[in-house]
């Protein structure tokens, strides 16, 4: 049995897989795997989810695939306008928007806020030292990273001021996420914590459920 993840990136598709699979092990029945589908970015995926969540899930059972988990990231999301709306009416108002585009009952559709690396700010214990050191204060609240410099900019900037070389989102951001706890970083970020909780759903799903 598998959950599927639709992913907009490549961090993302080699990353957390492993990430979730370390929770679900510790909450759910052991043994579910997490199979990755890449997009190539957020405006593929956009087009596309609805076909390709058809795809997977219309040509397998239920006892083979439980479900699939749609992320994208709120940074940079052309399914976001601009909007003075309070993020968690925005976050519910664009996961509805894209559950219906789908029209699948075993897709659910997540937003990182404001992006994946905010969930590393969650445990700073896990950075390089001189970079948690130079960490700004809003990061002990990582979902309040951003647009006005996005959780991926701040660790750019600060490797490259602190360690003098660039953060490799492909490599770095891959390290990171094997080091940091899914149970830590649920605690601090409240969308996360959204998607683990839809994603222990879809695992505990069995044949003949609705």
């Amino acid at each position: 049995m598998k959950i599927l993840l639709f992913v907009e990136g490549q961090t993302e598709r080699e990353a957390l897989p492993r990430f979730f699979h370390r929770w679900l092990d510790e909450h759910a029945q052991p043994g579910i795997g997490i199979k990755a589908i890449r997009f190539q970015g957020a405006s593929e995926y956009l087009r596309d989810i609805r076909s390709r969540v058809e795809l997977y899930l219309e040509k397998t059972s239920k006892s083979e695939v439980l479900g699939a988990i749609g992320l994208l990231d709120f940074y940079g999301c052309p399914a976001l306008p601009p909007s003075s709306e309070p993020l968690p009416q925005r976050y519910q108002r664009a996961k509805a928007a894209l559950e219906n585009k789908v029209g699948h009952n075993r897709f659910r559709q997540h937003f990182a806020v404001h992006e994946t690396e905010a969930w590393l700010f969650s445990e700073p214990s896990i950075l390089p030292r001189p970079v948690r050191e130079a960490l700004p204060k809003s990061t002990e609240q990582p979902e309040q990273v951003d647009f006005d410099e996005p959780p991926a900019k701040l660790l750019l900037r600060l490797y490259d001021k602190k360690l003098n070389r660039r953060y490799r989102k492909p490599v770095d951001g891959q390290n990171l996420f094997q080091k940091l706890s899914p149970n830590v970083a649920s605690n601090k970020c409240y969308h996360l914590k959204l998607l683990l909780e839809d994603l222990l759903s879809l695992a505990r799903r069995r044949e003949g459920e609705a």
